[in-house]
């Protein structure tokens, strides 16, 4: 009807933050948390995971939203007047790599990972105007697989060259709390959004019964972390790499980064060279450190003569839980190869072990839905063209153990192989597939 103004939308005003942030690149927003109101928060709630674990207070999704419309409005009301205060995140220590360190994983209370959210909606909406296509970690219409695309593409039209593997030490654990802020404030200058920032960066951590408030880092698991990371990297690697540094190389070089997580791939060894002797002192600029073992140059061309094992960088690399190599298509031809990293394979059947281990005692349903469950996650982030025979072995170990743990269910008897055989034709696993087709034509150079 002629002159009833439509009810704003969240999306609709998604899309004004973004294109007012992709007209004015070099302006930093002072008024950005009036966005935020009660229907921007019904969407934060619906965005939010339900399935999660419990923060510090123990309330979970379900009882959040028993008096949801409240809840909503109150946090609403203590976050716009300064009154809400950042609950400790409840820390948590989970496998990294072969098992033997582990990665500290923060659970906010559900309330919390709504406001983050709402927060992040707002934040995303700008950075995403601003981030660069070498990012690909925690950004919406982005993925992993998207980042393993974009890497065999380089590669193969470079036909390979050197390949700069890069582990920053305890990223998350060791980001300075100042540096993200005044990173933060280039862009965003709305006190409310900024005021909560800094609680949650200084909100606590509560390993056990024991609260600590450290001074750098920000916890793996908020909502809003992953975000807060790709801003900071953003700063001190994206953009550093594609204004200062590419222009001074003599051969092409291309950066592919998933959060924390960075290869660059060069054309000319001199270049991979200059770089990776000034990174550490880029990284250390903002308090960040390398890896000195972990951090390498690898030598990666096709035509490459096999050197001893022992040589320089071996002919291999990780990234995102691939080992990436060269290797004979079935025509003959030289082609870039991925296939599951060894340290994730061993990580994934450990937790497979575990699982029969703790569970064998379980209805057979029961273990049969959830090793179904974990195979067919496995095999839809590894499943990726030319990974078939990783996909066969991981398979075949999960039937071994799901066997072993069955056949220890009682001290008499023994679950013999012909007897597993009809079981598993009664509860018949998923069988090795693939699921992301990636080798497609690479582009022209």
């Amino acid at each position: 009807m002629a002159g009833t103004p439509s009810p704003t939308t969240v999306s609709t005003k998604l899309q004004r933050i973004a294109t007012l942030a992709r007209q004015a690149p070099d302006t930093a927003f002072t008024t950005l948390a009036h966005h935020i109101d009660l229907e921007w928060l019904r969407e934060a709630y619906r965005r939010t995971r339900k399935d999660g674990a419990v923060g510090a207070d123990g309330q979970t999704a379900e009882q959040y939203a028993e008096n949801l419309e409240v809840n909503l409005q109150g946090l609403l009301n203590r976050a716009k007047s300064g009154l809400y205060r950042a609950p400790p995140v409840r820390r948590v220590h989970i496998p990294k790599g072969d098992g033997k360190t582990t990665r500290p994983l923060g659970i906010p209370t559900f309330e919390d990972k709504v406001l983050q959210r709402a927060v992040a909606m707002v934040l995303e909406a700008v950075y995403e105007q601003d981030f660069l296509p070498c990012s690909f970690g925690f950004r919406p219409g982005r993925s992993a697989h998207q980042a393993l695309q974009r890497l065999w593409e380089s590669l193969t039209r470079t036909r390979g060259g050197w390949v700069l593997e890069v582990d920053i030490r305890k990223f998350f654990d060791t980001l300075e709390h100042d540096r993200l802020q005044q990173l933060v404030q280039r862009r965003v200058r709305d006190g409310v959004l900024l005021r909560l920032i800094g609680k949650w960066l200084n909100a606590g951590v509560l390993d056990g019964k024991e609260v600590t408030h450290p001074d750098q880092g920000t916890p793996q698991g908020g909502v809003i972390s992953p975000l807060l990371a790709n801003i900071y990297l953003h700063e001190v690697l994206d953009v550093w790499f594609e204004r200062e540094v590419k222009p001074r190389l003599k051969g092409s070089a291309e950066l592919i980064r998933y959060a924390d997580d960075f290869v660059i791939c060069f054309t000319i060894e001199e270049d991979a060279r200059r770089v990776m002797a000034v990174l550490p002192k880029r990284f250390g600029k903002y308090g960040l450190t390398l890896h000195p073992e972990k951090t390498r140059l690898v030598e990666f061309r096709s035509n490459r003569p096999k050197p001893p094992r022992e040589a320089e960088g071996g002919r291999s690399f990780d990234l995102l839980g691939f080992t990436h190599y060269w290797g004979r298509s079935r025509r003959g031809a030289w082609v870039v190869k991925r296939k599951t990293a060894s340290n994730r394979l061993s990580r994934a059947l450990k937790q497979v072990t575990q699982w029969c281990r703790l569970n064998r005692h379980r209805p057979l349903t029961e273990q049969h839905r959830v090793l179904t469950q974990k195979l067919r996650g496995h095999y839809g982030y590894f499943g990726i063209t030319g990974n078939s025979k990783a996909l066969v072995a991981f398979a075949w170990e999960v039937r071994k153990r799901w066997h072993k743990w069955l056949s220890r269910r009682t001290r008499q008897a023994r679950t013999t192989w012909e007897k597993f055989d009809q079981i598993v034709r009664r509860f018949p696993l998923p069988k090795p597939r693939v699921v992301h087709s990636l080798y497609r034509r690479a582009a022209n150079p």
